[in-house]
């Protein structure tokens, strides 16, 4: 692929051949935010701009806080693979893509470092205010592929995103003890929980039972918006928190 002038002014040209048409004609109105789970940065910086690869992204933000641009905003990469959020499985037509180098779970899941933070601090903020993209829709690939993808990751630092205006957040609960639901468990309670979390924008299945998949959905709920615990055990502390992530959007009211 030839040359193209990047969509953010920061970020430097990487060319990738990874990449297609947008399904008709959509516009992005999410970020995915992944983190590339190989060992070194260029070995991950190399697979995305292989064409034997298969795989892409928009962006590759960099461990000192380099952002590269790899494929035109308006073009369609190729970074959530099989995904689902709010109805939507063509996740890649209607996203911006971000790599954030980090060896991931593999690599025993270091830190992020701050420079590599607020690099993507300001990524997120110039892609979302050119493209109006709500807050809440600034996700992690753990979000829209539970089970099978758990990046970027239980350190990723939301928190500090969304106090710089990027993401959905909450403070969440404290763990206590109290009721809890978990696999096997069926009922009211747990398809009122299921449609709160299909209410929010996960795959979840309302179907009174507690399964292994939604024990999956609520591990990747747990694993962005609840961190200190993740054992897809509906605890107080997941439920209250995914309540008060419901109540504070501004579709919803509680």
């Amino acid at each position: 692929m030839t040359s193209f002038e990047a969509d953010y002014r920061k970020a430097t040209v990487r060319p990738s051949p990874n990449h297609g048409e947008r399904a008709d004609g959509r516009r992005p109105d999410m970020i995915l935010l992944h983190y590339t789970g190989m060992p070194t940065p260029d070995r991950a910086l190399e697979w995305l701009c292989q064409d034997e690869s298969q795989v892409s992204s928009h962006y590759f933000v960099g461990e000192d806080g380099e952002v590269l641009q790899l494929v035109p905003e308006n073009r369609r990469a190729w970074h959530a693979g099989k995904s689902y959020w709010r109805g939507e499985t063509d996740i890649n037509s209607l996203s911006i893509g971000i790599e954030i180098a980090n060896a991931g779970h593999p690599g025993g899941l270091p830190e992020y470092p701050q420079e590599q933070i607020q690099a993507v601090i300001e990524l997120c903020r110039d892609c979302g205010q050119r493209w109006s993209i709500a807050p809440e829709r600034v996700l992690g690939h753990s979000d829209v592929a539970p089970i099978r993808k758990v990046d970027p990751g239980e350190k990723f630092p939301w928190s500090e995103l969304h106090k710089a205006g990027v993401g959905h957040w909450v403070e969440p609960a404290a763990i206590s003890g109290g009721r809890f639901f978990q696999r096997g468990d069926s009922g009211q309670p747990v398809e009122a929980l299921q449609s709160m979390l299909s209410l929010y924008g996960y795959a979840t299945e309302i179907t009174g039972q507690f399964s292994d998949k939604m024990a999956g959905d609520i591990e990747a709920f747990q694993r962005h918006f609840r961190p200190a615990r993740i054992d897809g055990i509906a605890d107080f502390s997941t439920i209250d928190t995914l309540h008060r992530l419901l109540a504070s959007l501004p579709r919803y009211s509680a």
